[in-house]
């Protein structure tokens, strides 16, 4: 049975397994209130889903800032969460003037400068885990290890990693300063990490994945024509009602809960009960073959 919280690195944060993920909680999707925000928090915490995970740009920058006035009601439940947030993203957005093109900026100064607006917006006096949203052509890992140093001393930031990172990517910059976790896209719709090497140099780092869109961004709920949907719809069903009656979400968390590299889901969803439901995938064991099943069903052959 999987655990509910596991520490991420050796000398990483511990987070919970499966983790909320924001993006959809304000304009860009559900549009919570604090008060609303704030009962969704409860609820995580209630099934064990403590970390929670942001990124500057959510919201066109207004995510952090509302969850932030949330997270004001009840300042006690700050000790009870982890709060994780990216930076290095600069969107055309209204409140943001001066960026003129969509660009990526791993600066020393634009770091530093994001980890003081987040910490400001979320109401927070640190960050358990930083993470460089995707990688510039141009970032400097010395640079970047420079920024990282500095806010780990002034205990703004506790722990520090990367998003969307390529292993190569990823080795260069844990070469300079150490990272602890590398969150990527990965579903039985994108399975390119598991065959690319990034899964296999996390189990070789000993840094667990952090996973977005690990449901296939909702195509497996409202794609009704589509061949390879339907295959996995079908052996997800019946695998679940063997396993006891588990939904579709629950055995597609558990299918990605069952790889040796401790991968970590993140929730796209706002609904209280889906929040619940998620975390009962943790009780979900599948067997290698019941695994193999699944992956089957997605490549639409067997394997080689």
């Amino acid at each position: 049975m999987n655990t509910t919280r596991l520490s991420i690195s050796p000398n990483g944060p511990t987070l919970s397994r499966i983790i909320a993920g924001v993006w959809k909680w304000g304009i860009w999707g559900h549009q919570l209130d604090a008060q609303q925000t704030l009962a969704l928090v409860e609820t995580a915490i209630e099934v064990g889903i403590t970390t929670f995970d942001h990124a500057d740009i959510y919201g066109g920058y207004t995510n952090e800032g509302d969850f932030g006035k949330a997270l004001k009601l009840k300042p006690s439940l700050r000790q009870k969460m982890e709060l994780v947030t990216k930076c290095g993203i600069k969107l055309l957005a209204d409140n943001r003037p001066q960026h003129k093109i969509k660009s990526y900026d791993t600066s020393r100064e634009h770091i530093l400068w994001s980890v003081e607006n987040s910490l400001r917006e979320l109401q927070t006096d640190y960050i358990d885990l930083l993470l460089i949203h995707r990688p510039s052509p141009l970032m400097d890992p010395d640079e970047i290890a420079e920024a990282v140093t500095q806010l780990k001393d002034q205990g703004k930031i506790r722990h520090f990693g990367v998003s969307n990172f390529t292993p190569s990517q990823f080795a260069m910059l844990h070469s300079r300063t150490p990272l602890v976790t590398n969150q990527v896209e990965a579903s039985v719709l994108h399975r390119t990490p598991f065959l690319d090497g990034t899964f296999d140099q996390a189990i070789q780092a000993s840094c667990c994945p952090m996973i977005w869109s690990p449901l296939g961004s909702g195509k497996m709920f409202t794609d009704t024509e589509d061949e390879q949907v339907g295959r996995i719809r079908k052996v997800l069903e019946r695998i679940g009602t063997e396993k006891g009656g588990y939904g579709i979400d629950q055995m597609l968390l558990a299918w990605l809960l069952r790889h040796p590299a401790k991968l970590c889901p993140i929730l796209g969803t706002a609904r209280p009960e889906r929040v619940r439901a998620a975390a009962k995938a943790l009780e979900i064991s599948l067997s290698r073959e019941e695994w193999f099943e699944i992956w089957e069903a997605a490549a639409g052959e067997e394997v080689p």
